[in-house]
C-alpha cells in the first residue's frame, strides 16, 4: 500500500520527525489546583486537603495526574501549505506518570515528533503523526510523559 501513497512520506518525515517545539512553562499554585480538582470534580484531599496531604507519603498537596492536560503546549505539526491532508483527528494519547506535582514546581514542557506514517483507510490517504511531550519539573525531574498521536486526512 506504501507505493499507492499520494505523497512522499519519506520527505515529509525528514522534515518532522525530530522537531521540537518551544518549552511552556507552567507555574503550579494552589488555587489553580484547586480550581483543577474542582472542575473534574475529583474530592480527593491529596489536592486540597494541606493537613490530611501532610500525613501521606507525598508530604503535602500535590496535583491530579490529570492536571498536566491544563498545559498548552505550542504546535509542531505545521505542515506545508501544499499538503493535501488538512483535517484532524485526535488519534489518542497515553500517559506515563513518574513523579508527583507539588504545589510551587515549575513544570516545563516540550513536545518532539517521534514517528511520521501513512495508511490508506476508509477516507482515504491519511498520515499518523505520533509526538511526544515530556513535563520536567525545576529540579530536572521527569514527572510525566505523555505520547500522542494525530492523524492528518
Amino acid at each position: 500500500m506504501a507505493s499507492e501513497f499520494p505523497y512522499d512520506l519519506n520527505a515529509l518525515k525528514e522534515s518532522f520527525v525530530g522537531s521540537e517545539s518551544l518549552p511552556t512553562i507552567l507555574e503550579v499554585e494552589k488555587g489553580h489546583v484547586r480550581a483543577f480538582a474542582e472542575a473534574i470534580e475529583d474530592a480527593n484531599s491529596l489536592w486540597a486537603n494541606e493537613m490530611f496531604a501532610r500525613r501521606t507519603p507525598f508530604g503535602g498537596i500535590v496535583a491530579p495526574p490529570t492536571f498536566l492536560r491544563v498545559v498548552s503546549v505550542q504546535s509542531i505539526e505545521e505542515l506545508p501549505d501544499h499538503f493535501p491532508f488538512k483535517r484532524l483527528l485526535d488519534g489518542g494519547s497515553e500517559w506515563e506518570y513518574l513523579h508527583p506535582v507539588r504545589i510551587g514546581d515549575t513544570v516545563t514542557a516540550v513536545s518532539r515528533i517521534t514517528d511520521l506514517y501513512g495508511r490508506i483507510g476508509r477516507l482515504g490517504p491519511m498520515v499518523f503523526i505520533v509526538s511526544e511531550i515530556t513535563y520536567t519539573n525545576q529540579l530536572s525531574q521527569v514527572v510525566a510523559i505523555q505520547k500522542s498521536t494525530s492523524i492528518r486526512y
